[in-house]
């Protein structure tokens, strides 16, 4: 197991108990929950900013298909994989994690906002991980893709979903063969496993300042 050292219950039960915990969260008089002076005061931050865009994307997909469109977004990851190419940009990237939250929140009941109070993403250096990927690495014949990983970054999107980011030496005019092979080869690597609490669903490979380069599932 690569992901942090917890049991791991049925995903599906987990899933399930998830797509109920954000319903019943989000249901009440079914009409949209006011503004009020606070909220109007943490609409000036950018979590605020990204959640109100999830949510209205989250209430455009509930309102197309239902039920149905909140098992796909909540249990099975759709919200947490369309903030990778969710527009405007400059709005998700202010709090990928709000975004993700809000889009839940919409299409988990398509009525009420259940705003934030702080940040939701959380980025931490994984060192240890790094570490047992080099060595993988090392011993499977791959060392030439993994050595140009400076970091490994858990990307938190709230308490139960995350991505995984590899920092690398790699810039947007490197050889997109030589960055797909680098994902390639941790994907192989990760044997999908996750924690009671946590699920990673991406892996994301950017250049040392954080430009993304390449995506695909985990």
């Amino acid at each position: 197991m690569h992901a942090p050292a917890q049991a791991r219950p049925t995903r599906l039960t987990v899933a399930a108990a998830l797509l109920c915990l954000i319903t019943v969260s989000c249901g009440g008089s079914g009409s949209t929950t006011p503004k009020s002076p606070a909220s109007r005061t943490t609409a000036g931050h950018g979590y605020a900013a990204a959640y109100d865009a999830g949510w209205r994307e989250g209430k455009r997909l509930f309102e197309d298909g239902g039920k149905g469109a909140a098992i796909r977004e909540v249990v099975w990851g759709g919200c947490v994989r369309r903030s990778l190419t969710a527009q405007p940009r400059s709005v998700v990237e202010k709090d990928r994690g709000a975004w993700v939250l809000g889009c839940k929140q919409g299409v988990g009941s398509g009525t009420n906002r259940h705003l934030p109070t702080s940040r939701v993403t959380r980025r931490e250096s994984d060192p240890d991980l790094l570490a047992r990927f080099r060595s993988w690495a090392l011993a499977h014949g791959a060392k030439q893709p993994a050595q140009h990983v400076g970091r490994v970054l858990l990307v938190h999107l709230g308490d139960r979903d995350y991505d995984v980011e590899l920092a690398t030496a790699y810039t947007d005019t490197s050889a997109k063969a030589e960055v797909k092979q680098l994902a390639d080869t941790f994907a192989t690597w990760w044997d999908g496993d996750d924690g009671d609490n946590a699920r990673a669903w991406n892996l994301i490979v950017s250049t040392g300042n954080g430009e993304r380069l390449i995506t695909r599932n985990l």
